[in-house]
């Protein structure tokens, strides 16, 4: 099972949930809200060359500053 990340968009706290699938009914661990929204997720990879890279690393995607989602 994979792990999503999610945001409530009644109290905004953002967390992280092993679900069977994308379309798993999921709640907000905090106030138990069930209107939530699955992240855009950047995972890292090691290169051939050995260097870890990231999509954080380059600046953009959700959360790096290039959407304005916060």
């Amino acid at each position: 099972m994979p792990i999503y990340e999610y945001r409530c968009k009644g109290c905004q706290n953002d967390f992280e949930k092993y679900v069977a699938g994308a379309a798993a009914a999921v709640a907000c661990p905090t106030c138990q809200s069930p209107d939530v929204m699955r992240k855009l997720s950047v995972f890292g990879l090691k290169t051939a060359s050995g260097v870890a890279a990231s999509a954080m690393s380059a600046g953009g995607g959700c959360c790096g500053g290039g959407c304005s989602c916060h």
